[in-house]
């Protein structure tokens, strides 16, 4: 069974950090890209970062640039976000995602993976 599992979502305040973790079970996660996403209520889906297969090549979207980081540990088939100075934009639910590709997609398409985890609650409160 192919499965990943978020962890490390919570109740943080204005510039406040949390890490969240992706554990990846049941396939050969360290040869897939993986991606996180983001939806707050009301709105759509959108990609927060990605981090090819072997770690080498990261991507962000603009708005979390110089505030979140993305890393890996294949050998535990572990992927991390790491968010920094969060601000309530930021709230919403988390979900990480494999692509059966080593490379990260150019546009954050959620039709470009193909396994999904079921989020963790991200809330940034004032």
């Amino acid at each position: 069974q192919l499965r990943l599992v978020e962890s490390g979502g919570g109740l943080v305040q204005p510039g406040e950090s949390l890490r969240l973790s992706c554990a990846a079970s049941g396939f050969a996660s360290r040869y897939d890209a993986i991606g996180w996403f983001r939806q707050a209520p009301g709105k759509e889906r959108e990609g927060v970062s990605c981090i090819s297969s072997s770690g080498s090549a990261v991507k962000y979207t603009d708005s979390v640039k110089g505030r979140f980081t993305i890393s890996r540990d294949n050998a535990n088939y572990m992927v991390y976000l790491q968010m920094d100075n969060l601000q309530p934009e930021d709230t919403a639910v988390y979900r990480c995602a494999a692509r059966r590709n080593a490379d990260c997609d150019l546009y954050f398409r959620e039709s470009n993976y193909d396994i999904w985890g079921q989020g963790t609650q991200v809330t940034v409160f004032a």
